[in-house]
């Protein structure tokens, strides 16, 4: 078409920078922040950012820096999301329960300049800095996120503390936005649970759209209360420390998670929105009466991560929570599909509407398409509910690849899809249900079993807190399942008996031939480490 031109009026590359721009204009003196006693307002918190990426800036951080953090849901972890990309740099937050080796591998290969270390985190940056040292690699700069009145004085290990630092900005700092909405604001490490983590780099136009269509998986109006339960190192909060900013919400920020300072947040600041894996569900259901507050209205809490038993669903919307089922990976911005709850499910038994919200659903608005797919040839599977297949993913909330790793990227993206490395199956509604990981399936007698569906049939055994399904080499059937379990405080049940109740309720070839009872190794984020499972299972060896 003729006299079309794209220039400055109407074209500015996507970027959750505008986000805190907005809420700083039209919820200037609304909360914007409660960490304990402290808190602030938009205004205040956007003041905060410019002055934290002008403090960056007059140290030398530039466009296409890697900046690092360490921490917790502290209110630094939160600013620094918006001030590093308004620095031009690149976000880097940390597993914040990775030991010193791991840290120094990531910042070696992440190439941060600046470190933001929490100072209950300070003795494991130390260690990972003497790693560095080891193999004559340059630390980062190191800054200390202190609380309280202990602030240290600068040192040549710690040459900055947070707020002192911050305030040698200014915030008059004009902003370096993104030359392209393709240019990158984060990298985000994988769990590392098989290999070497892998850096997962997101787009601004990525996380844009992300947060848009997370906000919509939450429901979250305006001006919402969240509860930050979510690790924000963990896929930037799901996107959320953007996403919140967007609707003029008030994080509620905790250093630590437990069931009580979850009721206790949820009664003091009349929350809306949370969100946890599974096992946050598990540990609010399992909480003791004296834990739990009565929750005056419905809390909205997204669950992903890994799909959650239908007991522990219906649980909590008996506690007044109302569960939206999420799913996707690092690779995906977090959130990549939702189950969307239909109105007909309501007259459905409590246990059947149970079933169907544990299922991952459909896309978010952010993608292209989501669906099954043979992983060899391509081809879409059956909407069966039985035919397992690959899930894979398509659009524009994709990650922009592997940081450094080309051969990775290229193998992710084979066909013209990202390879999730998830089995699933397809329901007569197009609702996908994630069955497996591909290396979590057991095979036992030529016959596929979902570890997924045995667990939650474990889970449905009044006794059991916990368990994980893995596969025990057998050398007549070739694998068996193996089941670790955790038992609820005051139980006491043998392993025949928890193979016996499995029998009752699935075919026997199904039910574990092994039940260890014991705790379950965990990732931050609430991901049962099934490698370290699988391993013990296989020292095992064969039953037959």
């Amino acid at each position: 078409m003729e006299g079309l031109r794209r220039c400055s009026a109407n074209h500015v590359p996507l970027s959750p920078i505008s986000f805190l721009e907005r809420a700083a204009k039209v919820y200037r003196d609304r909360t914007s922040l409660v960490y304990g006693c402290r808190n602030f307002t938009w205004n205040q918190t956007h003041q905060r950012c410019l002055k934290l990426a002008s403090a960056l800036s007059q140290i030398g951080i530039s466009r296409g820096d890697v900046v690092s953090t360490l921490a917790p849901n502290v209110p630094a972890m939160y600013e620094l999301h918006f001030a590093v990309p308004m620095a031009g740099a690149v976000l880097c937050t940390l597993n914040s329960r990775l030991d010193s080796a791991m840290v120094s591998v990531l910042l070696a290969h992440s190439e941060a300049k600046i470190l933001f270390v929490d100072h209950g985190l300070l003795e494991i940056a130390r260690g990972a800095f003497d790693h560095l040292a080891k193999t004559n690699t340059k630390p980062p700069i190191l800054v200390l996120i202190s609380e309280g009145d202990d602030d240290p004085s600068p040192t040549s290990i710690v040459p900055y503390e947070y707020e002192s630092f911050l305030e040698t900005g200014h915030i008059e700092f004009e902003i370096k936005r993104p030359k392209s909405e393709w240019d990158p604001i984060s990298v985000n490490y994988t769990s590392g649970t098989t290999s070497r983590p892998k850096g997962v780099v997101y787009s601004h136009r990525g996380a844009y759209l992300n947060t848009i269509a997370t906000l919509f998986l939450h429901g979250m109006q305006s001006m919402p209360v969240y509860l930050w339960t979510v690790p924000m190192f963990h896929c930037n909060g799901w996107c959320l420390t953007w996403g919140v900013a967007a609707q003029g919400g008030t994080n509620i920020c905790m250093k630590n998670v437990s069931p009580s300072k979850i009721f206790e947040n949820i009664a003091l600041h009349n929350v809306t929105h949370m969100g946890g894996a599974p096992t946050v569900l598990n540990m609010i259901v399992n909480s003791s009466v004296r834990e739990q507050k009565r929750i005056s209205s419905k809390v909205v809490i997204c669950t992903g991560g890994s799909p959650p038993p239908p007991q522990i669903l219906l649980k909590m919307e008996e506690l007044g929570f109302s569960v939206t089922h999420l799913y996707g990976l690092t690779e995906t911005y977090g959130p990549g599909t939702y189950c969307v709850l239909k109105p007909e499910w309501e007259s459905l038994p409590p246990e059947e509407q149970s079933k169907l919200k544990a299922r991952q659903g459909t896309q978010h608005l952010g993608l292209q398409d989501v669906d099954i797919l043979d992983p060899v040839t391509m081809e879409k599977v059956p909407a069966d509910g039985k035919t397992m297949g690959e899930v894979m993913f398509k659009g524009n909330t994709v990650m922009s690849g592997y940081f450094k790793d080309s051969k990775a990227t290229e193998e992710a993206f084979k066909g013209g899809w990202f390879h999730s490395g998830d089995l699933a199956v397809k329901h007569l509604d197009g609702y996908i249900e994630v069955k497996d990981r591909l290396k979590d399936i057991i095979i036992s007698g030529g016959e596929n079993i979902s570890s997924i569906q045995v667990e939650t049939v474990l889970y449905s055994h009044p006794a059991v807190l916990e368990a994980a399904v893995v596969a025990r080499p057998d050398n007549h059937w070739g694998q068996t399942p193996c089941a670790f379990v955790k038992l609820k405080e005051g139980f006491d049940i043998d392993a025949q008996e928890l193979i016996l109740f499995c029998r009752g309720h699935l075919p026997h070839y199904m039910a574990p031939k092994t039940v260890i009872f014991e705790e379950l190794p965990r990732t931050s984020t609430g991901k049962i480490q099934k490698y370290i499972l699988r391993e013990k299972a296989r020292a095992l060896g064969s039953l037959s």
